[in-house]
């Protein structure tokens, strides 16, 4: 084994301060490799647990994020790397054209020919259409050649486009609104002047309904779940709705839940009414920013994750009963809310591997018959 030149300097740190640009030593200690793209994956309590290091040459590196690596100031040969537990593919090696050179007179890698006279570079690694290396004359194995055979990493899959939104087709079996945002709200508004909470929604959206504010798209999802879950009034609880069940994921989770909880609404609402194609549609960009994820491995995950949780949804059952054992009905209303919330999502997706669609349609059924009580 080679070792690096003495002026070779190296230091330690995390691997979660790895950044790109930085040259980390690899696991075989004799080379180091520049870092394209850094990662960091995340255990269900949000904290770092795994870095992936993509590598310029190609391969991915997966390091522990409390694992302490090396990395150098250049590229080349490194100093043994760090025992942080780095595993995972690593950068290609090229071939030698004899043995090792004794560590006084080691030329860098990038300026070492190769049997065929030409300058070969660290980053010069086989592309998806271009054949690996082939050990001819020298480079051959054999009793004297002590030269190690070439790893060639193969190339990343090929990921799924990301899904922006809803297609036009998709846009075109939901009915477009009857006037401006506005004027939809004032019209349910109208339908209901007796009722407190459709009043109080509507005098605050009525001033503008702006869908890059968390709070007003808020406000429109509850005023659907009022006008269907407290006055039976599905027309317009769809018609209010749909002002939010056109908008595309945006990549925040807060504004999104809004727009979830009303396409969930609006699926279960069409369900009842006949209109399985439309509740479909619904369902469908329900499910839409599922598929954004373009990280073959973090879409796996993501996806285990996904299922955890409709397989063990939280349905507020222990302060359900402690708003009995209280003998507040208000609160109790407010948590079986939520709950039926939570079962209209399920019901959008399908079920569960716990819960079929027979049994949530049967829980939905007793949670709106308790909370128009």
């Amino acid at each position: 084994m080679t070792h690096p030149p003495a002026s070779r300097n190296y230091s330690e740190q995390q691997a979660g301060s790895l950044r790109a640009g930085d040259h980390l030593i690899l696991p075989d200690g004799n080379r180091s490799a520049e870092i394209h793209r850094v990662d960091v994956e995340t255990d269900d309590f949000g904290t770092p647990a795994m870095v992936l290091a993509t590598l310029s040459g190609g391969g991915v590196l997966r390091i522990a994020a409390g694992s302490l690596v090396r990395v150098t100031d250049d590229a080349g040969a490194g100093t043994p790397a760090s025992d942080g537990g780095e595993t995972g593919p690593v950068a290609p090696e090229l071939p030698a054209s004899g043995p090792s050179p004794a560590p006084e007179d080691a030329e860098p890698v990038a300026a070492r020919p190769d049997a065929t006279g030409t300058d070969a570079t660290a980053s010069d690694t086989p592309g998806p259409d271009t054949p690996g290396p082939v050990a001819t004359g020298s480079d051959a194995a054999g009793p004297g050649n002590t030269a190690a055979a070439a790893v060639v990493v193969p190339p990343q899959p090929v990921a799924p486009p990301a899904v922006s939104g809803p297609s036009e087709a998709d846009l075109a079996l939901i009915p477009a609104p009857d006037g401006t945002p506005e004027s939809v709200v004032e019209a349910a508004a109208e339908a209901h002047p007796g009722a407190v909470g459709v009043l109080l929604l509507s005098e605050r959206l009525a001033k503008g309904i702006n869908t890059k504010s968390g709070s007003c798209l808020k406000d429109l999802s509850d005023l659907a779940h009022e006008l269907f879950v407290t006055l039976k009034d599905p027309d317009n609880a769809l018609a209010v709705a749909d002002l939010l069940n056109v908008l595309p994921f945006d990549g925040n989770p807060d504004r999104w839940a809004s727009v979830e909880a009303s396409l969930a609404l609006s699926s279960y609402i069409c369900r009842q009414l006949g209109q399985d194609q439309r509740a479909g549609i619904y369902e469908k960009l329900l499910r839409a920013p599922e598929a954004m994820e373009t990280d073959p491995f973090k879409a796996r995950i993501n996806a285990k994750v996904r299922q955890r949780s409709l397989n063990e949804p939280n349905l507020y059952d222990k302060e359900i009963f402690r708003s009995i054992d209280n003998a507040n009905p208000d609160a109790e209303r407010d948590w079986r809310l939520l709950r039926l919330e939570a079962l209209l999502f399920l019901r959008a997706h399908g079920g569960s591997e716990t819960i079929g669609t027979a049994e949530l349609e049967r829980r939905i059924g007793n949670e709106l018959e308790s909370v128009r009580a």
